[in-house]
């Protein structure tokens, strides 16, 4: 096992699927080291809602055609099963193929437009102040931080630009989900606690601010031409959303 596990031995371990020497060796590692118990905790997380989603596939099954068909058959070949049986035998094969596909895409489709704020709050709701408040802040570092996100999103971003009352930068990263890049930039508010302006790439259109609530968490975004961005953290909303327009004018600029 590796010092710094990977998420596919994070994963197993969540499925109960190492040994019980891997997983002591895991359990060491998350007790070493804050941020990898953050990673277990947002796998952990993210998984994605199949068993309502194969519920509702069993409700759309076309049973009344499937009794029709095995009313037709011949009753020597019919199989030795009950009706009730077969057909929840033919359910179950509809709903692992194009039927599952189809209700996937559905609700792909309808969560495209929230998801990365989604997943920006469940992990955003993990952090204390502890999380942040031993990481480096000098402007050196974060500098050298902010060149990962501007050559990730191409953008261009500066301490001072970023800069907020209160709240101190504490880092600034590049997630990634499904391929997407997420930029994260953390403050920590002496008042409220961890905050974070978080970006990912757009092409919908400028969109003025948009307020909203999750996990008891404040956000604001809204976006440009070419990003997205959201803020979000537990101060009130108003006061967000001021800090939003500051951050706003300066980086389109």
């Amino acid at each position: 096992m590796n010092v710094n596990p990977t998420d596919e031995q994070l994963v197993a371990y969540l499925d109960n699927q190492l040994d019980s020497e891997q997983r002591q060796r895991i359990d060491a590692a998350v007790a070493e080291d804050p941020m990898l118990g953050l990673r277990l905790q947002w796998l952990n997380r993210s998984s994605l809602p199949f068993k309502s989603a194969y519920d509702e596939l069993v409700n759309q099954a076309p049973v009344d055609r499937m009794q029709a068909m095995l009313d037709t058959l011949p009753s020597a070949t019919r199989p030795p099963l009950g009706r009730r049986r077969f057909l929840a035998a033919a359910a179950g094969l509809v709903v692992s193929g194009v039927l599952a596909d189809r209700l996937f895409l559905s609700w792909q489709a309808s969560q495209e437009n929230d998801n990365w704020r989604q997943l920006v709050a469940d992990y955003m709701v993990l952090y204390i102040p502890q999380t942040l408040d031993h990481l480096p802040n000098d402007e050196a570092t974060q500098r050298s931080q902010l060149h990962t996100i501007e050559t990730s999103l191409d953008l261009s971003l500066s301490p001072v630009q970023l800069a907020l009352p209160r709240a101190e930068i504490k880092r600034a990263q590049i997630l990634e989900y499904d391929g997407v890049p997420i930029a994260q930039i953390t403050y920590l508010d002496p008042v409220h606690g961890p905050m974070a302006l978080c970006i990912t790439r757009s092409n919908s259109g400028s969109r003025h601010f948009v307020r909203e609530r999750r996990h008891g968490m404040n956000i604001v975004y809204w976006a440009g031409m070419q990003h997205a961005w959201m803020l979000i953290g537990h101060n009130p909303a108003a006061e967000l959303e001021a800090m939003a327009t500051t951050l706003r004018g300066r980086l389109s600029a």
